[in-house]
């Protein structure tokens, strides 16, 4: 019999086709073949929402070639990646095709193995409507509001602006962070240490407070009474705590902790994690890296449990399941590698990213890791000092893997157990007296909270609801391509165009900003998806006191000036002062004057440190890929240059 696999892409056309005999033929879409036109809304919303779906531009040839191959094969399978989008395309194919609805010819696997994909091909189903129904409502969903509010904002702001259901929503979180840290006072604190000697050890003790608890030191005179009441007087062991603690494995990776964890450990960008995940997944690799579960099938622990009581022996072996977030979809497995082979004929960055996945996923099934703790009060004078230390007892899934975490600004509430470090103590007697080595207390100022980097935003979207797998990477590249955001090493920054847009629309569309009311929109999609509510009725509910609050407001809001940071660079064709502008390529210089001038010229960012090498100043470059680099503006790129500096790192050092 002669069958016919339809996928979305070549290359993994190429792996699938390894799998099949020779009675298939595979082929790929390469993605939607049917889309809705971006020259018009192309939604009909009186007549219950119908999309105006029209073939995508250069796809004509493509599906007349799947046409094509169609013809006379006994069995047409659709077998795009197992998620509502796939379904979505599958059913597009369907009806090109003029595929009966009844016709079970969709497939699906999580991973692209020769298990999978056989068993796949021996179960096929009908393509599903609720998930399809869900894709559509949300991108109609999007069509909506992008395509009313984004008018507006070209009319009352500037041209190129745009808004979005779910990127105006991450724009806001932004915006509200960067207030956060603008409204930040920052407050005056002291820690308090000393150094005891313990016959020819040096252990750190750190002040905690007195017999009534905690005290917390917030000013110079207060510390100073403490500092010489205590000085050089006896400190006494008065109690000596020791206890077990427990460490748990992470759980395996879904598709937000990847990204966090691929930008903490390999520096990756949201969109490159998501890139090279796509490659290994093709290539049979990884299973489906669009995921919010945590679920691992029992042929995942059958293999992770052979490789880890092989390698590191039974007692670092277990076997656990992980709980589900509350709105997680749990449609597929949690990313893990579909074998332990390692990685050939793949770039650099699919190895790293395939030993992450691999690492991750073997930690989640090995035991945990057991500390010995001892905490030691100290009492001198009326006052009680904390000295803390821990040993490994059993490092269990440490030995292979330890999670990476998110900049944290210390405060002066953080515990003294917030942190792993291991710190082996000798040992002591109740009642022991240690002989004060030195006595110090140190000024601190509590710290404004960090900005969002890729990975703590993408953390902060996922627990509050905001967007599903899938959106993660697609709307922080889409805020940063509107000039909305920019980068500060790692950290995110509002733009001014970014905040005056965002300002506007929490002024006149409070919903469309609202967190909660997002992930309601998010809740509502997913019941689509489970046939729990209609598509049309919730587009309904949305549209019509959507289109009302626009009618209302549209003339009301008054056209914004966008302000312009002045430059000492002197235009000369006018000799007005020229202004940095924001264009397609980046940032540039332009005469103020326009139209009556028209002169602009490249705009060379610098930093506050000159060259380390020449004393020159240092330009601020980007790749195409917009991560930025630093180069002496001596630097001609020349043998004979002035200066040959050029470096990935910011230079901190003045002149040799």
């Amino acid at each position: 019999m002669a069958k016919l696999v339809i996928v979305e892409s070549p290359s993994k056309a190429k792996t699938i086709k390894k799998y099949l005999g020779g009675e298939y033929e595979v082929i790929a879409s390469q993605g939607h073949i049917i889309d809705l036109p971006s020259s018009k809304l192309a939604v009909d919303v009186d007549n219950d929402f119908k999309p105006e779906y029209k073939t995508m531009k250069g796809k004509t040839n493509i599906i007349k070639e799947i046409k094509d191959k169609a013809k006379g094969k006994d069995f047409v399978y659709l077998a795009t990646d197992p998620d509502r989008e796939g379904e979505a395309i599958a059913w597009h194919l369907k009806n090109v095709l003029n595929i009966k609805d009844d016709e079970k010819c969709r497939i699906e696997f999580n991973e692209i193995t020769k298990n999978a994909v056989k068993k796949a091909v021996e179960k096929p189903r009908i393509v599903n409507q609720a998930l399809v129904d869900a894709q559509q409502a949300r991108r109609i969903l999007d069509r909506i509001v992008g395509y009313k509010l984004s008018p507006l904002l070209w009319k009352k702001v500037k041209k190129g602006t745009s808004a979005g259901r779910v990127q105006s929503v991450a724009l806001k979180l932004i915006v509200d962070k960067e207030r956060e840290i603008k409204s930040f006072i920052p407050e005056d604190y002291y820690l308090m240490y000393a150094k005891l000697k313990k016959d020819s050890d040096l252990v750190l003790a750190k002040f905690y407070g007195d017999d009534n608890g905690k005290i917390e030191l917030k000013d110079e005179k207060q510390v100073n009474k403490i500092l010489n009441l205590i000085d050089n007087k006896e400190y006494k062991v008065i109690d000596i705590k020791k206890s077990e603690r427990k460490k748990n494995p992470p759980a395996p990776f879904t598709t937000s902790s990847l990204q966090q964890e691929a930008s903490r450990k390999l520096g990756f960008s949201v969109k490159k994690t998501m890139m090279v995940a796509q490659r290994l997944y093709e290539s049979g690799y990884i299973t489906y890296m669009r995921t919010d579960s945590t679920r691992l099938s029992d042929d995942a622990k059958k293999m992770a449990k052979e490789y880890i009581t092989d390698k590191f022996g039974n007692n670092y072996y277990l076997n656990r399941e992980f709980k589900a977030k509350e709105n997680a979809q749990d449609a597929h497995e949690a990313i893990r590698p579909s074998h332990l082979d390692g990685v050939v004929e793949l770039g650099k960055d699919e190895e790293k990213l395939y030993n992450l996945i691999l690492n991750r996923f073997l930690a989640s099934q090995m035991s945990v890791a057991i500390y010995d703790t001892t905490r030691i009060k100290v009492k001198v004078e009326d006052y009680i000092f904390h000295i803390n230390g821990s040993t490994i007892k059993f490092d269990g899934f440490m030995k292979l893997y330890i999670e990476g975490k998110d900049d944290k600004v210390k405060s002066k509430n953080d515990s003294e157990e917030d942190d792993d470090e291991v710190n082996v103590l000798p040992e002591f007697e109740i009642g022991e007296i240690l002989k004060q080595h030195e006595l110090k207390a140190d000024k601190k100022t509590t710290e404004p909270p960090a900005r969002y980097t890729e990975a703590s935003l993408v953390k902060a979207m996922e627990e509050k609801g905001i967007g599903r797998p899938s959106t993660y990477a697609p709307t922080i590249s889409t805020i940063e391509d509107r000039f909305y955001i920019e980068k500060e090493g790692r950290y995110i920054k509002p733009t001014d165009l970014g905040e005056i847009v965002n300002n506007l629309l929490e002024d006149n569309f409070k919903d469309i900003v609202d967190v909660k009311f997002t992930a309601d929109m998010e809740n509502k999609l997913d019941n689509i998806a489970e046939s729990k509510q209609n598509y049309v009725q919730m587009l309904r509910e949305f549209y019509d006191p959507f289109i009302k609050n626009l009618n209302e407001v549209q003339d009301k809001i008054e056209k914004v000036k966008i302000p312009e940071q002045e430059t000492d660079v002197v235009c000369e064709k006018c000799g007005r002062n020229m202004v940095i502008k924001q264009g397609r390529f980046g940032k540039f210089l332009a005469c103020p004057g326009y139209p009556e001038c028209s002169n602009i010229k490249p705009y060379n960012e610098t930093i506050d440190v000159p060259c380390p090498e020449c004393g020159g100043k240092v330009l601020i470059k980007r790749t195409k890929t917009k991560r930025p680099f630093y180069v002496c503006e001596n630097n001609t790129n020349s043998e004979d240059s002035k200066c040959h500096y050029i470096s990935w790192s910011k230079p901190t050092v003045k002149k040799k």
